[in-house]
């Protein structure tokens, strides 16, 4: 069945299609080459893009599970298989939302929008960049639960296929310089703060068939009750590139910026360590406590107090908002760093460098090079206080993780033997020091 996931350039199919390994809905996509010279000289930049789009991993950013090219005599294509995003596009949100006759509401725009800047901000903060080059209504996504995803660019074949800047209706989206040499974040700005605009009035309205021109934009920004929207959304639209802020500083607004909640923080560092609690923890917690029972109380010395009791709190609530925060849709943009991302390092071998790959006998030692981000240890005594149990758990900066876990006999040192543990085993490194 055929499916449009959004006007990219130069696909001129895209079926729905089945993973039967992993038991989920993707697309089928296709990219056709007229010309196969062409083809053939950016061959080798059009591998260097999918291999960097296979490796992004971002909850806003719709996946790439895998790609290859074929040439034949006749004609020259790349075929790349991505997520399938069954709810639509902001495109057709939008339109629903006004023949409705309703308004968007300001809460849901600055989640979208600060949900859109956070996926914006790890492309470009990657190392190579990643520009995305051709954001509109049509490449963004939203997911049933309010989840925003935008299609990963394609950058390396935007010149080189049919322009889609010609397609009159998406004209307005991309920046002035466009197209130029000096390509960089600031196109991906531009086309950022008309998504914006056309989120906050619904459309953008145009003269019969021509393009929206700039009178309209303008006009558009200028009927926008809230200076602060107003404001934010002018930034980025600048016609000198250089003056237009990144994605990262755009998070820091006043528009979007906001102190989070104790409940946001709190649910973040729940998530972030739900690997060291057993499963169904919220669920079981919650009927262990006296519905009348004081969890919190506030006092004040000139009227009487507040008592917050746990009926107060709806545990269907509390986890629909623990999906909600684990799914990506309350991210802690304030926190964004920004140090430049790598692009981690390809998981596997393709069949082919497999097959070239000669292995001595016997097998070398592989030398480990990836680093550890982030290390947690558990000691649990069973209720004997015969043995113990270590689990550790590692967080690597390629992203993939490692647990690990051992018996051990009680001993008094043992925290000392841990350590060593630790050491010999897993993190002895000619260059660093634990």
């Amino acid at each position: 069945m055929e499916v449009s996931q959004g006007n990219v350039p130069g696909i001129e199919s895209a079926y729905l299609a089945m993973d039967t390994e992993e038991g989920v809905e993707v697309v089928w996509n296709e990219v056709q080459f007229s010309d196969k010279k062409v083809f053939k000289s950016f061959e080798e930049r059009i591998r260097e893009m999918f291999e960097n789009l296979m490796q992004v991993e971002h909850l806003n950013i719709v996946k790439f599970h895998k790609y290859w090219l074929d040439m034949s005599e006749s004609r020259a294509r790349v075929i790349f298989i991505t997520e399938y995003m069954s709810s639509g596009s902001l495109k057709q949100f939008l339109k629903k939302t006004k023949k409705n006759h309703k308004t968007m509401n300001v809460k849901a725009w600055k989640r979208w929008c600060t949900q859109i800047l956070s996926a914006l901000s790890y492309l470009h903060s990657c190392d190579p960049p990643i520009i995305h080059g051709n954001l509109t209504c049509d490449t963004i996504f939203i997911q049933h639960n309010g989840l925003i995803k935008i299609g990963s660019g394609l950058t390396a074949i935007h010149g080189n296929v049919h322009q889609h800047r010609d397609e009159v209706r998406n004209q307005h989206f991309f920046a002035p310089e466009y197209g130029t040499a000096g390509d960089d974040y600031a196109i991906d700005i531009f086309s950022f703060g008309i998504c914006a605009l056309e989120m906050a009035v619904l459309e953008i309205q145009a003269s019969g068939d021509t393009a929206v021109s700039k009178e309209a934009i303008d006009h558009a920004g200028q009927s926008l009750e809230d200076p602060l929207m107003r404001e934010f959304i002018q930034s980025c639209v600048r016609t000198e590139a250089k003056t237009r802020p990144t994605a990262h500083d755009l998070l820091f607004h006043r528009v979007l910026f906001e102190v989070h909640s104790l409940k946001l923080l709190a649910a973040h560092c729940f998530i972030n360590n739900q690997y060291l609690l057993p499963e169904n923890c919220v669920d079981e917690k919650t009927k262990s406590f006296d519905p009348n029972g004081i969890m919190a109380e506030i006092n004040h010395c000139d009227r009487p107090g507040v008592h917050l009791k746990y009926s107060h709190v709806s545990p269907l609530e509390l986890d629909k908002f623990l999906e909600d925060v684990k799914n990506g849709i309350y991210p802690l943009m304030n926190f964004a760093s920004q140090r430049p991302h790598p692009i981690p390092r390809a998981l596997s071998l393709s069949q082919e460098q497999m097959e070239t790959v000669k292995t001595p006998t016997p097998e070398p030692q592989e030398t480990e090079t990836r680093k550890v981000v982030q290390i947690h240890c558990n000691l649990e005594a069973n209720e004997e206080g015969t043995r113990s149990h270590l689990s550790l758990f590692l967080k690597m900066d390629d992203r993939l993780h490692r647990q690990l876990s051992c018996d051990v006999l009680p001993c008094k040192s043992i925290l000392k033997h841990s350590n060593v543990f630790l050491l010999h085993l897993f993190f002895e490194n000619k260059n660093e020091r634990i």
